[in-house]
């Protein structure tokens, strides 16, 4: 599984991308899971089973699922709870949950 999640910069996600290796690594679920900045999305999608994006860019949803419907793979916004507790089990679910749909 390759998990991509977005932010404005690439770096408020990096904790949230620790805890989910975290979580993945105590689950034995083998994964690859990155971070990056808004303007490389279009790119590193091509990489991605699932796309996540963290709330704050909620706004740039439809435009990002345009894309990732291009690229054949599912996206969606990570829930604001979750981000802000930085819950890696709960967005490693939704990513894996995403990926099997």
């Amino acid at each position: 599984m390759n998990i991509l999640l977005a932010c404005s910069s690439g770096m408020s996600t990096s904790l949230v991308v620790k805890k989910m290796q975290e979580a993945a690594a105590k689950r034995n679920i083998e994964c690859k899971i990155w971070a990056v900045a808004q303007d490389k999305v279009e790119e590193e999608m091509k990489k991605a089973d699932v796309l996540l994006i963290g709330p704050q860019m909620r706004f740039l949803k439809q435009k990002f699922e345009t894309m990732a419907k291009e690229i054949g793979i599912n996206m969606d916004i990570i829930k604001p709870m979750d981000y802000g507790r930085c819950d890696g089990n709960a967005i490693l679910d939704a990513a894996i949950d995403l990926i099997k749909k």
